[in-house]
Parts: C-alpha cells; structure tokens; sequence
C-alpha cells in the first residue's frame, strides 16, 4: 500500500512538472536568462571589461533603449508624433538590438497592456504578482487568446514595421551578437569582450529595464495624476530607461511624446524626439493640454485628500444631531451640566474647563447663556480657527428653537 502511495506521488510530482515544462518557453528562457548568466559567469573569471569596449556598450545600449523607447513605445504604439522613413529604419533595426520581439508584437501586446490594463486581457499585469510581470509573463506560453484584442491595421500597412517583422530573426541575430563582437573585435582587438559584454550582458541590462516598467513602475511610486489602476511614477525607473518610469501620467496621457513633463524629470527620449523634430526627421510631436493634466492633478490631490479627510474626527455633523429647544439647553446646565452654546450648537465642554487658556471662571460664567458673540471676539477675542476645530468636537445638540435670547 505505501509503495503504490508513494508512485502516485511520485507520478502526480512528475504530471505536475510536466506541465509546467509544456507553459515554459525554453527559447526565450535560454535567450533572455540563460545566456546572460553564462556571459556574467564567464565574463567575470575570464573576460575583463575592457575601457573602450565599456565605452562602445553604453552608447550601443543608450542607441538600443532609445529605440525602444523613441520607436517602439512612443512612435509605433502610441503614435505619440510621426517620423520620416530614414529615422524608422534606424529605429527598427536598432530595436531589434534590444531584443524584444518585432515592432508588430511588441506594440499589440503594449496595447492590450494599455486598454485592459489590471485584468486578466492585460499581458503582463500587476494583479498576477511582480515576478509575473516583470519576468514571468516573458517565459510563460499563453494562449492568443488570452491577451485582449486590440487594433494594429495601421502597423499591419506600415511597410518598414512589415518589413520588420518579416526579417526579424536576421536582424536579432546580426544587431544583438554579429555587430558589437565584430566592432569591438576589429576596432579594439576584443572579440571576446565584444561578444560577452556588448553583445550578451547589454542586452540583458536592456531587457530588465523595460522589464522594470511592466513590474515596478506598477508597484513602487506616487500617483499624482490618477489612482483608479496600478501605474505609478518611478524616478528610478525612468533613470533605467531612459525616461520611462513617469508611468502614471503615461498611462493617463498615452498619446503624449513626453513621459516626464517638468524639466527636472528624467526623460532623454523627449528631447531625442524634440531633437528629431529639429532637424527634421519628425514632427506632429503630440502634448496633451496643460490645462488638462493641471485639471487630473487637482482632482487627484482632491481624492488624497478627500481620504487624509476621512482619517480625521470632525466631530458629529450639526445636521446628525439631536435637536433641542433653548430651553431644554438652559435646563440641563441648570442640572449641572457644563453645556455651552455657540452658533446654534449645544456643546459639552465638561473636560475642557480645567484646559480653557482664558480661564475656568471666564467659561463657567457663560454656561447656559448663548456664547455666540463671544467666541467670534465681542470685542475682546476671537477664537482661533484650532479653536474652532476644537470645539467641533464636543457637539452633543443643535438649537431648533427660536426662544433663544440671543437670536
């Protein structure tokens, strides 16, 4: 009986990771994980980063992440301006150096990411967990039709996004290993280095960075424009990515050229595209009205502070209590109750006469008497507005009468 329980677990164990193995995509696994560990592993025991090699690999990846950023996100996803034909082909066969699928399923995906974002449509959403969106969503096989369906004619009739696609493979292979092994081989005499560190570990710093944007741009950060889903803005996103990590005003203004908006605010891919503009090789560089992303940062501040608001006692409405004539006011200090009244309220300010700055004899001598004339100054002082706020607090009747003599 114990063995035939134990080859049922045993079997169970094996079905189990069987069908995970069938959801893993091993290709992308081994592209995007397993030849960059190797590539660090063998870099740091027997490949030295070379100073000029060094050099080479952070302008190739800067040309990398901004066509990414520049032409993938900003240009072909969102159409946020338009671009002549010479700087599209530098766009699409740098973007395919950062190894993130063709132009065509980068920009469907990032669609479904924007229409159904948070849901189960969304490809890489933040309700499935961090490691699900920033990593997992890479090498789990799902479903086509698993993903939201959205609109691509314009990138299917984009001939270069087709043309693209069509030599995607080649392109990968030749801008992510030939070109920077060769170039620092045949420039700097490291081909070795040119192929570990331009090559392999570039692309894998490339590749988390935008991985970053899907993960920790929707967990960690502010939302000062909007806080109905996940995206938040990521000062250290966006220093990874070239500007990317202004994620919540992204996603409430896609159609935007500009991730960061203030000058302070890290987004090189803006004022690369500003640049392409000048010099003619963009234009229509859309911005949203400022008047409108002023109007979401108001009613944004207004909901925090609608919250902050509801973490605050303000005391029972006037308009929740009990209503009392004057006289029953008068009758219940004449029981000995320390009852005040001021602006039509009846207040309970027992534990507060031993605290009063102006005195305990100066309060207990309007006790049952209208203190209304008083508390706003009469004369002699008005009360602060902490003052005020204070007082909120120890409402116990409102006066519905009009035998009161002070009315």
């Amino acid at each position: 009986m114990a063995k035939t329980h134990h080859m049922s677990t045993l079997s169970k164990l094996l079905g189990d990771i069987s069908v995970l193995s069938d959801r893993i995509d091993w290709i992308r696994l081994w592209f995007t994980g397993g030849i960059p560990i190797a590539a660090m592993v063998i870099g740091s025991l027997w490949v030295p980063l070379q100073s000029r090699t060094a050099l080479f690999s952070i302008i190739y990846a800067t040309a990398s992440g901004i066509s990414i950023t520049a032409g993938y996100h900003r240009l072909w996803a969102h159409r946020a301006y338009s671009a002549g034909g010479f700087l599209k082909i530098v766009l699409a066969i740098t973007g395919a150096s950062a190894g993130q699928a063709s132009i065509r399923t980068w920009c469907r995906d990032h669609r479904a990411h924007h229409r159904y974002t948070d849901t189960d449509k969304d490809p890489y959403s933040a309700q499935k967990g961090l490691f699900y969106s920033h990593y997992g969503w890479v090498v789990i096989r799902r479903k086509p039709e698993q993903t939201g369906r959205v609109d691509i004619q314009d990138l299917s009739n984009d001939p270069i996004v087709m043309w693209q696609r069509e030599h995607y493979l080649k392109l990968l292979f030749l801008t992510v290993y030939v070109f920077p092994t060769l170039f620092c081989g045949f420039m700097f005499d490291d081909f070795a280095g040119g192929f570990i560190w331009a090559s392999c570990i570039r692309l894998f710093l490339i590749q988390q960075g935008t991985f970053c944007v899907n993960s920790l741009a929707h967990w960690a950060g502010d939302q000062p424009f909007a806080s109905k889903l996940s995206p938040r803005n990521s000062w250290f996103v966006a220093l990874i990515t070239w500007g990317e990590g202004y994620h919540n005003f992204h996603h409430e203004f896609p159609v935007d050229y500009r991730n960061g908006i203030r000058w302070y605010q890290w987004d090189p891919t803006k004022w690369f595209i500003w640049f392409c503009e000048k010099v003619s090789l963009a234009s229509d560089l859309k911005r949203f009205p400022e008047n409108e992303i002023q109007k979401g940062q108001f009613q944004q501040i207004e909901r925090k502070m609608e919250l902050r608001r509801q973490e605050i006692s303000w005391g029972t409405p006037v308009y929740q209590l009990p209503a009392w004539s004057f006289g029953q006011y008068v009758e219940n200090t004449r029981k000995g109750r320390c009852l005040l009244v001021v602006d039509g309220v009846v207040h309970d300010v027992e534990d507060f006469v031993s605290h009063h700055p102006g005195g305990e004899k100066f309060l207990l001598e309007h006790i049952g008497k209208d203190a209304t004339k008083l508390f706003h100054g009469g004369g002699i002082h008005a009360h602060s507005n902490a003052a005020e706020n204070l007082l909120s607090t120890m409402r116990l009747a409102r006066i519905v009468d009009s035998d009161n003599p002070a009315s």
